[in-house]
């Protein structure tokens, strides 16, 4: 890897890897296209390894003159596809922008790469990589004793965020199978970590319970999940890159699958032990069920196994020493918070999905 260029760069697990990427390839240079919608942010980007490595520009990936100029003066000759609508509930309320950034987003990149790489033959094809970053929910929802979902398992999304996801896979592979595109694919879990945005149940549950507000669980918090560290996430991809076969896809997971009631609880009891002077102590008791959402999948679970026998690669956190850490950045990372609730369009969505949604009857 030369010339990485990576897609939502400026968003949560974005900026993670490219942290990680720069502290592991003294090399490589980062090329992060983001167009800095709400989730992205350029406090994300602040105090990286080796900043002169890293060039950032703010743009869409659907906008193909821009991306296939940025193919061309950088010689890229690697992707890492991120940049991606991703949040259930806002799908809900507005499916478009998923359908536009997740399918036409990633068409819009492919098309660059086979142009750059098969067409003009820019670099070798055999340096080439182009990676995209997806999800369990492609898969749809398991029943309490149903196997973990893998590589094989068929695809069912339900919900608009996951079926722009799994369209934007099959993509994918249909470029590798039609043109020879070299690409590879992996189907994370539930990531969480430094530089959440706080629309997602760890980051905000943390941020409400700090401030003493109620904590929304959704139904009767027994959906499941596997929760895995962004930094597991981080050395996973790189480890596709690096080993990785093409046309290959690989599910990654952080190999536990407790209900969102346990992680709040588990979020709770970390605050109780590192606040204990919180006037909010004991946290569990800013607990407030609410009204589930539209179509709640009810358990994800992923078979990691490929990935660990073939490219040795397992998940290091385990679930309490993963919050504890993430806690504790929130903790001391409060302008980063404030910088995020100041801003008008997380106010807004707060207020849009969870204002009607009122006490479990």
């Amino acid at each position: 890897m030369k010339n990485v260029l990576v897609t939502g760069g400026a968003g949560f697990i974005g900026s993670n890897f490219i942290r990680f990427l720069l502290s592991h390839e003294s090399g490589v240079r980062v090329i992060n296209l983001d167009v800095l919608t709400y989730a992205g942010s350029l406090l994300n980007l602040e105090d990286l390894p080796d900043p002169e490595r890293h060039i950032f520009i703010k743009g869409d990936i659907c906008d193909s003159d821009l991306v296939n100029s940025l193919f061309q003066k950088y010689q890229i000759e690697t992707v890492v596809h991120f940049a991606a609508e991703s949040h259930v509930d806002r799908s809900i309320l507005g499916p478009g922008q998923f359908i536009q950034t997740n399918i036409i987003g990633t068409f819009t990149l492919l098309e660059a790469a086979r142009q750059a790489w098969i067409t003009d033959k820019l670099t070798p094809l055999e340096n080439c990589r182009f990676h995209h970053v997806s999800t369990d929910e492609v898969f749809g929802s398991l029943g309490q004793n149903d196997p973990p979902f893998n590589e094989n398992t068929p695809y069912s999304p339900r919900s608009p965020y996951s079926a722009s996801k799994a369209s934007s896979d099959h993509l994918v592979r249909a470029y590798h199978h039609t043109y020879g595109l070299p690409v590879s694919i992996t189907n994370c879990t539930n990531n969480y970590g430094p530089f959440q945005f706080p629309e997602k149940l760890i980051p905000l549950m943390i941020i409400n319970a700090v401030a003493g507000k109620p904590l929304p669980v959704y139904g009767d918090g027994m959906q499941v999940r596997d929760w895995l560290y962004v930094d597991d996430h981080c050395e996973a991809i790189y480890l596709v890159l690096k080993n990785g076969q093409p046309g290959e896809t690989y599910p990654v997971g952080g190999d536990n699958q407790p209900p969102n009631i346990e992680i709040i609880r588990t979020i709770c009891e970390v605050l109780d032990e590192l606040l204990p002077q919180s006037p909010h102590v004991p946290h569990s008791s800013l607990v407030k069920y609410v009204q589930d959402r539209p179509g709640h999948d009810r358990r994800y679970a992923m078979d990691i196994s490929k990935i660990r026998s073939t490219l040795g690669w397992s998940p290091r956190k385990n679930l309490k020493s993963g919050l504890m850490e993430t806690v504790s950045w929130y903790l001391q990372n409060q302008d980063w918070i404030n910088a995020i609730n100041q801003r008008g369009d997380y106010k807004n969505w707060m207020q849009d999905n969870y204002a009607e949604r009122g006490q479990k009857k």
